[in-house]
């Protein structure tokens, strides 16, 4: 969600190479975002006059939109919009989890094929950072029925979740308790795959962006985060694994 879209049409277009067409009219201004004629993400404009943080929002595939909401809730979550239906789409509803963080569920239309999963400018991953991992991994587990469990690659005694359905892993939730943005907080972060880190932290900076920190090297892949025009925060990555 972004509050200039041609600006954030311009910026993306040039960095991952999307081309864009128009989405549904019920969401307003809305386009969505392909790469090689695959659809891999989706820019909206926020009504003039809203305050809203400029910010992308994975969304969770579900069968039955209301059953999760309801979950949600149960489970100590909120849900801020629907489940509504959204034409040739499908149905969703933007909800948050028991940090506060975020997220969107979504039943039915398009989904991104998993073969697609690591190609340049193609989301990678998803990663929540949470002042805590254990109560909101238990959320999770809750909700979307993902094995929650520590993460192997990385170091004992990481504060670190791995969200796995069966053996694949889609996500992680890292415990950032200290290093939370103040205007942000709790929130998920999202990681698009790219062939050079490096030349990629440039581009971003050209087309009038921000690096936020300088390349790290993970048992996942090199990557670093950077924030687009509006501040937007994600991540770039050259992964190691799909």
């Amino acid at each position: 969600m972004v509050h200039d879209l041609a600006a954030s049409r311009r910026f993306y277009g040039g960095l991952f190479g999307w081309e864009f067409d128009e989405g549904p009219t019920q969401l307003g201004a809305y386009v969505r975002a392909l790469r090689d004629g695959h659809p891999v993400a989706g820019l909206g404009e926020i009504a003039t006059g809203v305050r809203r943080v400029t910010a992308w929002l994975p969304y969770i595939a579900t069968n039955d939109a209301d059953a999760t909401a309801a979950l949600i809730r149960e489970c100590g979550g909120t849900v801020a919009v629907g489940p509504l239906d959204v034409d040739q789409v499908g149905r969703l509803g933007i909800a948050a989890d028991v940090g506060g963080a975020a997220f969107g569920i979504w039943e039915g239309g398009p989904r991104r094929s998993a073969r697609y999963q690591g190609t340049e400018g193609a989301v990678s991953w998803n990663e929540l950072f949470a002042l805590d991992t254990s109560g909101v991994g238990k959320f999770y587990e809750r909700v979307f029925g993902y094995d929650v469990g520590p993460e192997p690659a990385r170091p004992a005694g990481s504060d670190f979740l791995t969200l796995r359905i069966g053996s694949r892993p889609v996500a992680g939730i890292r415990g950032a308790a200290g290093q939370l943005p103040h205007d942000r907080g709790p929130h998920w972060l999202t990681y698009f795959s790219v062939l050079d880190v490096d030349e990629t932290l440039d581009k971003v900076v050209a087309l009038g962006g921000r690096r936020l920190s300088d390349p790290e090297t993970s048992p996942f892949g090199r990557w670093a985060r950077v924030a687009d025009p509006e501040g937007a925060p994600f991540a770039v990555i050259v992964p190691t694994r799909p």
